[in-house]
């Protein structure tokens, strides 16, 4: 079953990732005192769809392009699995283990990452929240 997730295009020091996967769709959002960005103007969220087959290298090479400077995740998900994707560290996450969610949100937190940013659950299904 293939992935879906969310990449921010201003969270990547290198774009090449994104010729590795399927843009499903793209929005733009102007960065708000939330977002916790004031070095960029705006947000591109590129809605991308992942094969299964590839999910791990995608993850792994999306892992090596996000931001040195700043903290970012990126993060791609099934029904089964959910990748959640720092910059030198991959979670893999069974969907269904409350504990993975909870060490990868806590990764997040020791970077600074505010943690409604982290809005990971093992109860919600949807790609898109």
């Amino acid at each position: 079953m293939n992935y879906q997730g969310v990449i921010i295009e201003e969270s990547l020091e290198n774009k090449d990732v994104l010729k590795d996967v399927r843009v499903l769709g793209t929005k733009v959002e102007p960065v708000t005192e939330n977002h916790k960005t004031p070095w960029i103007k705006q947000w591109t969220l590129h809605t991308v769809e992942i094969p299964e087959n590839q999910a791990e290298s995608i993850a792994e090479k999306l892992s090596w392009s996000l931001d040195s400077e700043h903290n970012w995740y990126a993060d791609f998900k099934n029904d089964d699995i959910h990748f959640i994707i720092f910059r030198g560290k991959v979670f893999k996450v069974d969907r269904t283990k409350k504990e993975e969610y909870d060490a990868a949100t806590a990764y997040g937190i020791s970077l600074g990452i505010p943690d409604y940013q982290l809005d990971f659950s093992p109860d919600i299904k949807e790609w898109e929240r």
